[in-house]
C-alpha cells in the first residue's frame, strides 16, 4: 500500500515527516519537486511534479491518496481514487460534490476520511468525546439544557500590531472573512454576513486567563447531526467559530472595509483583488525564520437544569512553534498522518466520512495530539 502524498506547504511537513520517518512507503508529490526536497529531501527518496494525470497513473488498487493541495481540487483526486480502486485522505471541510462520492466509495468498498486536521478534525474529536462523556453522566437528562461553543484560531505567540500572522494561505484568510455563517445563540438562528458583524468577547480556560475575540464561521447546523446531538434536545446555543487575539478587529478594520468595497464585483475581480492585497499583507506580517506561532482550540459542552449548571467541560489546547516547527503544521498534518494509519489498519468504515467518532480511535489520537501540545487538558468548570 502506498500513500500518495500531495502537496508539501505550510501544513504539510510534520505529519509527513512522520509517516517516512516510522518507514512508509510514499510518494511525494509536489507542483514544484525543489520545494518538496526542502521539506522532506532528507527522508524522501521518491519525489515527483504533480500533476492530477501524472498521480492517476500511478495510483495502484489498495493505495491512499492525500490531498494537502487547494480544497477545490479534492473531488478530482477522489474520483481518480475511485476509478483506480484507490482510498483517499484530505484535512478539508467536505463538500457537497465530495459528499455526492459517498455511495461511489462504499459500492467499491474504498475510504474517503476528511475534516481530520486541526480545525476542522480535532475540534470534532473533543466535540464527540463531550457528547460522549455527557450522555454517560448523572447529569444526563432529557429536560436539560444545552450550549455548545468551539472556537479556534492561529495566532502569532509573540503578539504583532496587526495581531495576526500568516501561518497558512494568506489569500485562503481573507476568503473566509466573506462568508457567511449561521450558528444558533438563545434559541434563535443567527446568520451573519460577515464575521466583524458578530464579535464578541471570550474567556478562555488557560492556567493563566486570558480573553480572546470570537466569531462564528460557516454553517454550524450540520455539527449538530455530526456531533450526535439528540433532535430532541433543548438547545440554546451551537456555534462553531474562529478565535483571535483582543484587538484584531480593530487593527484589521482597513481589511474589513475593502472586502465590503469588493461587494458587486466579478468573482474574478475578488480573487485578484484578494490575492494582491494577501500577498502585500504577507510580506508585512508573515513568521520570520524560527518565530514561534500558536495554536489555541477550545470545545465546551454545558448543561444546565432549571439554571443551575449541571454539567460544563472544555477541552483546551494551547500549542506554539518550537524545535520542532510551527503549531499549525504539527496539529494539522500529524492527525492526518493517523487518519491514513487508521485507513491501513481497517479502522474506517468505507464511504466519504469526517474525523471519527469511535471512542477508542478518539482516545488513541487524542493521546498523541497531547504531544503536540504544549497545554492539552479537559477542564471539569464544576469540579
Amino acid at each position: 500500500m502506498t500513500i500518495h502524498w500531495c502537496g508539501t506547504g505550510l501544513s504539510s511537513g510534520p505529519g509527513l515527516r512522520r509517516l517516512l520517518e516510522t518507514g512508509q512507503k510514499v510518494v511525494v508529490w509536489n507542483r514544484t519537486p525543489e520545494k518538496a526536497r526542502e521539506v522532506v529531501g532528507d527522508l524522501a527518496s521518491d519525489i515527483r511534479a504533480y500533476s492530477l494525470e501524472a498521480l492517476t497513473a500511478a495510483l495502484e488498487p489498495g493505495d491512499i491518496a492525500v490531498s494537502m493541495l487547494p480544497a477545490d481540487q479534492h473531488v478530482a483526486i477522489a474520483k481518480a481514487c475511485l476509478s483506480k480502486g484507490a482510498h483517499f485522505t484530505s484535512s478539508s471541510y467536505i463538500a457537497p460534490e465530495m459528499k455526492a462520492l459517498d455511495d461511489d466509495f462504499r459500492a467499491k468498498g474504498l475510504v474517503s476520511v476528511n475534516e481530520v486536521g486541526l480545525d476542522p478534525g480535532i475540534d470534532h474529536l473533543m466535540a464527540h468525546d463531550l457528547v460522549a462523556r455527557y450522555r454517560a453522566s448523572a447529569a444526563y437528562h432529557p429536560d436539560n439544557v444545552l450550549s455548545f461553543f468551539s472556537y479556534c484560531g492561529g495566532v502569532p505567540k509573540i503578539p504583532n500590531a496587526f495581531r495576526y500572522k500568516f501561518s497558512w494561505a494568506p489569500a485562503g484568510v481573507l476568503k473566509a472573512l466573506r462568508s457567511p455563517s449561521r450558528s444558533l445563540r438563545n434559541f434563535s438562528e443567527l446568520r451573519v454576513n460577515r464575521p466583524w458583524d458578530a464579535i464578541t468577547a471570550y474567556d478562555a480556560p488557560l492556567p493563566q486567563p486570558e480573553s480572546f475575540e470570537v466569531y462564528p464561521n460557516r454553517d454550524s447546523y450540520p455539527f449538530l447531526t455530526d456531533y450526535r446531538f439528540d433532535p430532541a434536545w433543548k438547545v440554546r446555543d451551537f456555534v462553531r467559530g474562529t478565535i483571535r487575539l483582543n484587538g484584531w478587529a480593530e487593527a484589521w478594520a482597513p481589511i474589513f472595509a475593502e472586502i465590503e468595497g469588493l461587494e458587486g464585483a466579478s468573482a474574478a475581480e475578488v480573487d485578484a483583488a484578494l490575492t494582491a492585497r494577501a500577498n502585500a499583507l504577507l510580506k508585512e506580517n508573515a513568521y520570520a525564520p524560527g518565530e514561534p506561532d500558536r495554536v489555541v482550540l477550545f470545545v465546551s459542552l454545558k448543561a444546565e437544569r432549571e439554571g443551575r449548571a449541571v454539567f460544563h467541560e472544555t477541552w483546551a489546547m494551547d500549542a506554539w512553534g518550537d524545535a520542532r516547527g510551527s503549531a499549525m503544521g504539527r496539529l494539522v498534518s500529524v492527525p492526518v498522518s493517523l487518519a491514513i494509519e487508521a485507513v491501513q489498519a481497517r479502522e474506517i468504515a468505507a464511504g466519504v466520512h469526517p474525523a471519527p467518532h469511535d471512542p477508542r480511535l478518539i482516545a488513541r489520537w487524542m493521546g498523541e495530539i497531547g504531544k503536540l501540545a504544549q497545554y492539552l487538558h479537559r477542564v471539569d468548570h464544576l469540579a
